[in-house]
């Protein structure tokens, strides 16, 4: 093993002074690395939000397909896609926009159909079809994660920042970019487990016009969010930006489990 008591002391503060460096940007890189999409809370969040809205025929349709693989539930798998990740599904769990627009463009924001509107599309398809029960639930695993992908807003963000993941800054006493604030920081610090959460969404109101999922539509919404004043913080996630930011985060949470369950009970009734 190296030692640094091998150094004269000039080369040892050196050495140290690197280590640190080193130590700090393994630590960047582990919160960041989190930035997938909502991380396990929100996607937890989601799907318990959508439990609660199936239909008794849909949820016994959803039972019988997670038998497949006995002891799944619908939060269980809800970060599958995430975890089995590969460079073909990786564009699957985002769409990009042009910095001057959110309006959807299939030619131009979702080339050769590898993007999440276009995944999503596919996945409610397969689900509702008469392929074998096992193509299902690789159906249901994708639409239970890309539907609350897509209303993360930087899952519908700008090109030119991968949104937001290109977006250094600092959060929570530690070096993070937006895209990680949004998809764990913010749900991080409501201190809450995610059945908690899912609860309290539940319980709360939402304007029932908003309920029918149409993906381009969603993705548009997650676009106008990140184009919003104040977004893009000065570089430091701060008490005011967190006050704002918190019920828009759970808004779309609550959007998107109510969402899922509405696509779940038309797909599986």
């Amino acid at each position: 093993m190296f030692h640094t008591k091998h150094l004269n002391p000039k080369l040892r503060r050196f050495a140290c002074a690197i280590v640190v460096r080193m130590l700090a940007m393994l630590a960047t890189v582990a919160f960041a690395s989190q930035a997938g999409a909502w991380g396990v809370q929100g996607h937890q969040v989601v799907a318990g939000i959508a439990q609660k809205h199936l239909s008794p025929k849909t949820r016994a349709e959803v039972e019988r397909l997670l038998q497949v693989e006995p002891g799944a539930t619908l939060e269980s798998i809800s970060t599958w896609a995430d975890e089995h990740k590969n460079r073909t599904t990786a564009p699957w769990h985002y769409v990009n926009f042009p910095r001057d627009t959110c309006v959807y463009e299939a030619k131009r924001d979702c080339p050769d159909g590898q993007c999440l509107i276009a995944a999503i599309q596919r996945q409610i398809e397969a689900l509702g079809s008469a392929v074998p029960d096992e193509k299902r639930l690789l159906a249901l695993k994708y639409l239970v994660h890309l539907i609350a992908d897509v209303h993360q807003p930087l899952h519908a963000g700008y090109l030119d920042d991968k949104g937001g993941n290109k977006y250094q800054l600092q959060a929570f006493m530690r070096g993070s970019n937006l895209h990680a604030v949004w998809d764990t920081g913010l749900i991080r610090n409501l201190d809450e487990g995610p059945s908690e959460i899912a609860k309290r969404l539940t319980d709360a109101s939402l304007n029932q016009a908003s309920l029918e999922l149409e993906p381009i539509r969603a993705a548009e919404e997650s676009c106008k969010i990140v184009g919003t004043p104040g977004f893009y913080p000065d570089r430091k996630i701060d008490a005011t930006y967190i006050r704002r930011y918190t019920p828009v985060m759970e808004s779309r949470l609550q959007l998107a489990g109510l969402r899922l369950a509405g696509i779940l009970n038309r797909a599986l009734k």
